[in-house]
């Protein structure tokens, strides 16, 4: 059976990760859509756990992060990351268990570990609460797309109908080997070594030679290989991702009595009851598409690019891209920008993914090396520092994603710098206000921006009892910003720097309402 020509401006395919935060992030901004995917339920492999600060920001202020920091509880304890020939034997800290996860002057986010499997029904709950639209055991049978849209055929799994829907823009979250991606003949090219493993979810209690929770062991012995052994949400339950040569082995060798062996051998007993509950394939590579959008269609997340785990940068990406997509979509849909401001998407992302590949192959390199080397990359400047050159941003162009240094000087095209600020008595963060629209932020002399902005929400910064509407709690506005009283940032909806006015700005309501049509495409 088969009903034609139902009308969703947007069309997410996969609903994973990123799927889901883009449907949230376009519920929030009262966009219409549909997400389909073909699994049934979330996946029992905890995938994608650490959740940097910079997404911990952004699901602080979709109103999410309390639920996220709930699902992480199981990690709480969690830290550092081991290298050793058995979980048994001598551990060697690839990075230490003391590291910060919290950085109260840069930001209100703070470094989580959730598992995919606990963060997704959150995302799902969210996205449907603000009207989403999400259909699961639903795939993508076949689409084509023209100048006005993209046609796509969606087949009901569990009730066998199929029907033809019409969307306005479509956005392929559909994972690694992206079959949307594939039809639009976009290339990913491989680069360096791909890797193949099968990870194991098993049962074992090894509080016996497990003192104290890291994050992740990387084990390396002549007699398994490498492998990587990780903990999950519930205690006694564990997951061992295991190398194998695909020129030699299929994931279909590894039985559970084998991964069994080869658990053992990862712990270095084999005297420890093991009971494995399931097995999965996956393939590590680096890869980056070499174009994010084609005409009405935008790929994001894995479909985008992929690469090691060593970060934990991939999902955390996937989720930004989402993240910068939603708001340009809304403002093209709701008429408030021109379709070219779309044109800003790849330009911004596509860079980012890249530079991120190189410097995860080099971290992967230091760690899983004969002899590994201490890790000098900075993970807060990975996940604050990101530059954007565009035309969406005015007043910029870098030459490189980071600086050498993380830049919080409130300058267009990065993010803008954090802020602990006080809005009728309670505490809140400046990202706090960056989720539906532009943000202009003003000093406490500011007043003549109040008057120019009738377009954005304005907020002059200052001291407790001056004339502003948000106060300086830690009194850094104007070290942050330079802006002294009177000059202006305006802050796209991602919480980046769209625009920046000098004190003394002549005629504020016309170079803002100039900045806008630039940045959004009309001019």
């Amino acid at each position: 059976m088969t009903t034609t020509h139902e009308h969703v401006p947007v069309l997410i395919v996969g609903g994973g990760l990123v799927g889901l935060a883009t449907s949230m992030f376009l519920s929030r901004h009262g966009v219409r859509h549909l997400l389909v995917d073909k699994h049934p339920e979330v996946t029992l492999q905890g995938r994608a756990r650490g959740i940097n600060p910079r997404t911990m920001e952004i699901y602080r202020a979709f109103g999410v992060a309390d639920a996220v920091n709930e699902a992480g509880t199981p990690f709480a304890n969690d830290a550092g990351g081991v290298r050793c020939e058995t979980v048994a034997g001598e551990w060697h800290w690839l990075f230490p268990p003391e590291l910060p996860r919290a950085w109260p002057e840069h930001t209100a986010g703070t470094f989580n570990l959730a598992d995919q499997n606990a963060v997704e029904p959150v995302l799902i709950e969210a996205a449907q609460h603000n009207g989403a639209e999400q259909r699961f055991e639903t795939e993508l049978t076949a689409f084509e797309q023209d100048d006005d849209g993209v046609t796509a055929t969606i087949r009901d799994r569990k009730a066998s109908e199929t029907r033809t829907l019409r969307a306005d823009y479509m956005v392929a979250a559909d994972g690694r080997r992206s079959p949307i991606r594939e039809q639009l003949d976009i290339a990913k090219p491989l680069q360096g070594q791909t890797l193949n493993f099968v990870s194991a979810i098993f049962e074992a209690d090894l509080d016996q030679i497990i003192e104290r929770r890291a994050i992740l062991w990387l084990i390396v012995n002549e007699k398994i290989g490498v492998t990587l052994l990780a903990t999950t949400a519930q205690h006694g339950r564990w997951g061992l991702s295991i190398g194998y040569d695909p020129a030699t082995q299929t994931p279909d060798d590894f039985t559970a009595e084998r991964c069994a062996e080869i658990i053992h051998g990862a712990l270095g007993r084999d005297d420890i009851p093991v009971v494995v509950e399931d097995v999965t394939p996956w393939t590590q590579e680096v890869s980056v598409a070499e174009t994010f959008r084609q005409g009405r269609v935008f790929l994001a997340g894995d479909a985008a690019h992929t690469w090691s785990p060593a970060g934990g940068i991939g999902a955390n990406t996937g989720v930004q891209d989402g993240h910068n997509l939603a708001w340009k979509l809304a403002a093209v849909l709701n008429g408030s920008a021109a379709p070219a401001l779309l044109d800003s998407y790849e330009p911004e992302r596509r860079p980012i993914a890249q530079t991120l590949a190189e410097l995860t192959e080099l971290r992967q390199a230091r760690r899983s090396g004969h002899n590994p080397e201490h890790d000098e990359i900075d993970d807060l400047h990975w996940a604050l520092g990101q530059r954007y050159t565009s035309p969406a941003v005015l007043g910029a162009r870098y030459d490189a994603v980071f600086g050498d240094v993380l830049d919080l000087r409130g300058q267009p095209g990065t993010r803008a710098p954090h802020l602990w600020l006080e809005r009728d008595g309670e505490r809140i963060a400046v990202h706090d206000l960056f989720a539906h629209s532009f943000v202009l932020l003003t000093g406490a002399g500011g007043k003549a921006w109040l008057e120019a902005a009738d377009n954005v929400e304005v907020y002059r910064i200052g001291a407790a009892g001056g004339n502003v509407e948000l106060v300086d709690v830690e009194s850094e506005f104007a070290h942050r910003y330079g802006l002294g009283t009177d000059g202006a940032v305006l802050v796209r909806p991602d919480g980046y720097v769209a625009w920046r006015a000098e004190p003394g700005t002549t005629d504020p309501a016309g170079a803002l309402r100039d900045a806008l049509a630039t940045i959004l495409g009309q001019s």
